[in-house]
């Protein structure tokens, strides 16, 4: 087994007291191997499904499928007529909460959309009236405006301003608030690609720093008895259960809700109801997911199409 690093070493010892943990783990960054391929149905299934698919978890929503082994979507020709999404398992995890979601859902708000995997999983799971998906970084836009639009999801708006901007302008509007976290990236390393200096501690105080930020903004837009999801593709506690509770412990009105279909991948770190996967489970590279609900009472404010204007919209879909 090649030699990790100490700092690979350390996380390990902080995630699992028991060493056989800790080598599982560390074995699946050194050494990884290739995770079913999944796909997001946006359109009806065949009768006759083109792929081969794997026995389905509990708690996978019928839109979708894990495949077999070496089976290649993105490639087939009702990929490119936007019949579905391709995805790792590890995103639908993450998004595995929304299925918790049960009151009618009118406005969902994605705050860090690009590509787009979990806006298209929210708009089939919960059908709101409207979609606004926001995308920061300039760059990574036409990507999530091109996936939309393949996938056919619509009324959808998409934008690319600052969270804080959104606080200010659209408060207490959004049923649902999405919050896919910008992160170190450390289950890149499972998937067999590059995440340089993810196990630094500067690298990770800096986006931990970053996430209290933006998940601070977006409660702001979360409607009473609406709900703001966080989740992140990294590994390290400060990204994950210390944003949480650093997130509770100053928006004592949200509450952290139990996923029943989730108890299994409880995170042994924190009391808190939150839920891990990691990449020796076979099933994707690893993700780390919470649903909070504003407890607050009262109604949603109505949202003003002209505000979003004025901010500048990039595309109405």
């Amino acid at each position: 087994m090649e030699k990790p690093s100490n700092l690979l070493l350390k996380l390990s010892r902080r995630l699992f007291e028991n060493p056989d943990n800790q080598e599982k783990f560390i074995e699946a960054l050194i050494h990884p191997q290739p995770f079913q391929p999944c796909i997001l149905w946006c359109q009806q299934k065949p009768e006759t499904l083109p792929f081969s698919v794997e026995t389905p978890t509990s708690w996978q929503p019928q839109f979708l499928d894990r495949l077999h082994l070496g089976e290649k979507p993105g490639q087939h020709p009702l990929h490119n007529q936007g019949y579905f999404y391709c995805l790792d398992f590890s995103s639908v995890f993450a998004a595995a909460t929304f299925l918790a979601i049960s009151q009618p859902v009118h406005l969902v708000f994605d705050m860090c959309a690009s590509p787009g995997g979990k806006s298209i999983f929210a708009y089939q799971a919960l059908q709101p009236d409207l979609l606004i998906s926001n995308e920061v970084i300039g760059k990574r836009l036409g990507m999530l405006i091109s996936n939309l639009r393949r996938c056919h999801i619509k009324p959808c708006t998409v934008v690319s301003r600052d969270s804080s901007i959104f606080a200010e302008n659209i408060p207490l509007s959004s049923n649902l608030v999405m919050v896919d976290a910008p992160c170190t990236g450390q289950s890149l390393l499972a998937k067999g690609e590059k995440a340089v200096g993810c196990f630094h501690p500067t690298a990770i105080n800096k986006s931990a720093n970053r996430q209290k930020r933006i998940i601070a903004n977006s409660a702001q837009l979360v409607a009473p008895q609406g709900y703001l999801a966080y989740m992140t593709c990294t590994y390290s506690p400060e990204e994950n259960e210390e944003v949480c509770e650093w997130f509770l412990s100053r928006f004592p009105q949200f509450k952290a809700v139990k996923i029943s279909y989730l108890q299994d991948y409880q995170s042994h770190l924190t009391t808190m109801p939150c839920y891990r996967m990691f990449p020796q489970d076979r099933l994707g590279a690893g993700a780390f997911t919470v649903l909070f609900q504003n407890t607050e009472k009262g109604e949603a404010k109505e949202l003003d199409l002209d505000v979003l204007h004025s901010l500048g919209i990039i595309q109405m879909l």
